[in-house]
């Protein structure tokens, strides 16, 4: 059995096509829904830890939060949180579960 997988590159594309408003909040949670299903799915295969780490927690969370809590003006919150360095990565997760989402 062949498992499907998620890259960086397929979920950062995704997060920068809501950005510009190619897809919507809707859209985005469908695709979340969807697509992220560990373990059956493999999350960043060859990437460092962090980065896989910081892709679920992303996808966990446009998964299960409310469409209506989505913040699309710091969608790039996500963006920089999926494309963070180990330095970074506390930072980065700190904006992105802030700021992401409105309360």
């Amino acid at each position: 059995m062949t498992m499907s997988e998620i890259t960086k590159v397929q979920l950062t594309e995704l997060l920068t096509s809501w950005k510009q408003g190619k897809i919507t909040a809707e859209e985005l949670q469908n695709w979340m829904v969807t697509h992220y299903d560990p373990p059956e799915v493999v999350i960043g295969k060859g990437e460092p830890e962090w980065t896989q780490e910081a892709m679920n927690i992303v996808m966990n969370e446009y998964e299960i939060a409310k469409i209506e809590k989505f913040r699309l003006d710091n969608a790039q919150f996500a963006i920089d949180f999926v494309n963070c360095s180990e330095a970074n990565f506390n930072q980065t997760k700190h904006l992105f579960i802030q700021d992401g989402f409105s309360d």
